[in-house]
């Protein structure tokens, strides 16, 4: 096992730089960039999603949006204020700031070299290192994604385990409705509704509208502040499990069912077994490895990728967020250490998933496994 962990461990290097490869040479052909990004703003012709409206042509770009090197941002949009053109000198003294001197392959290295120590840099827009960007992020995105995947799961496998053995009576009728139609509404629109039922919309105001802690959370008991954090919680983690919970039940009740009706069962309840010994002690193992199979695709989607809406609804500032409006701002330093910290953690939860099959199933034996 230890030789196939260390085989693993080692794949994962050739497989982080096609990532960032692919990615690399994708944003070199995407149109627009920081430096043209820092153009419009100066010029007054910048009219993205994210661009501010303020008494000035260059928006909010000298206060909150410093590319690297500062307070030079403000002298240059006090400059350049009104202008019809730029200086070309002053475009080449941007692009050295922002690395583009240099050539593609050089800028590649270079990110690699860096990236390998986690050295992510400084944010183009933010006077900042992107590593403490995340660091400020990373405690909603790991409390939306975690709590989501562990509610989803704990409810999603014993009530699929439940359907299979119940296949046909009206709970699973009933249940499968339910599910059906849960699935069925988009996340975001559910949390919408549960603003206006619960947040103070229109009928009850039962919970907290943003962020994950009040205003005196540090005042508050120990006990006080566990009970704070999941009131906060609550409506976000609903809403993002409504898709992840159908999804998982359904799988893991036709899982059950396949494994049900095969010969080996049969075998086992005659021979006496009891439908408790039959259930967990063999179709358990078998039937929980198609479930153990999508849990690193559904815990990376639950940490990062699916919590964007919801953190933009509820107000919560993580991951998802800051790395929608890196990708708009064209913040590369943000979207790349982003992307490189989603697929190692993707590829880390993956192998721990491919771990976890020798302790549902102790037959499977990856030590005489290729990669």
């Amino acid at each position: 096992m230890t030789a196939y962990i260390i085989r693993r461990i080692l794949f994962m290097v050739p497989t982080l730089i096609g990532i960032m490869l692919v990615s690399f040479v994708v944003i070199q052909f995407a149109p627009g960039g920081p430096v043209e990004r820092v153009i419009a703003r100066l010029t007054g012709s910048d009219t993205s999603a994210t661009a501010r409206i303020s008494g000035s042509p260059g928006g909010d770009f000298g206060s909150q949006a410093q590319f690297q090197g500062g307070s030079a941002a403000d002298a240059v949009n006090a400059k350049y204020r009104g202008a019809q053109g730029l200086d070309p000198e002053f475009i080449k003294s941007l692009e050295r700031q922002f690395g583009f001197d240099k050539p593609a392959h050089e800028r590649f290295a270079l990110m690699l070299w860096n990236y390998a120590r986690f050295d992510f840099g400084k944010s183009y827009f933010r006077d900042v290192q992107v590593i403490e960007l995340i660091k400020e992020k990373l405690p909603v995105s790991m409390s939306l994604g975690i709590w989501m995947t562990l509610f989803t799961y704990l409810i999603s496998i014993p009530l699929g385990i439940r359907k299979a053995v119940r296949d046909g009576s009206p709970f699973d009728v009933y249940t499968s409705s339910i599910i059906i139609v849960g699935y069925a509404i988009p996340g975001f629109l559910f949390a919408i509704l549960l603003i206006i039922l619960f947040a103070g919309g229109s009928f009850f105001d039962v919970f907290p509208l943003r962020g994950l802690t009040s205003d005196n959370w540090h005042q508050l008991a120990w006990w006080q502040k566990i009970l704070d954090y999941f009131w906060h919680l609550t409506l976000p983690l609903i809403s993002m499990a409504l898709g992840a919970f159908a999804t998982m039940t359904l799988l893991t009740k036709n899982s059950f069912l396949d494994e049900i009706r095969k010969q080996y069962v049969l075998t086992a309840r005659a021979k006496g077994c009891s439908e408790r010994q039959v259930l967990y002690g063999h179709i358990f193992r078998n039937a929980m490895l198609i479930v153990i199979a999508g849990f690193p695709g559904a815990f990376v989607h639950a940490f990062f990728t699916g919590s964007l809406l919801i953190e933009t609804i509820f107000s919560l500032d993580g991951l998802g967020l800051l790395g929608f409006e890196s990708v708009l701002n064209r913040d590369y330093p943000v979207v790349f250490a982003t992307l490189y910290i989603f697929s190692l953690v993707g590829l880390v939860v993956n192998l721990i998933s491919d771990l976890s099959y020798t302790w549902i199933d102790p037959r499977i034996d990856f030590e005489t496994r290729e990669v």
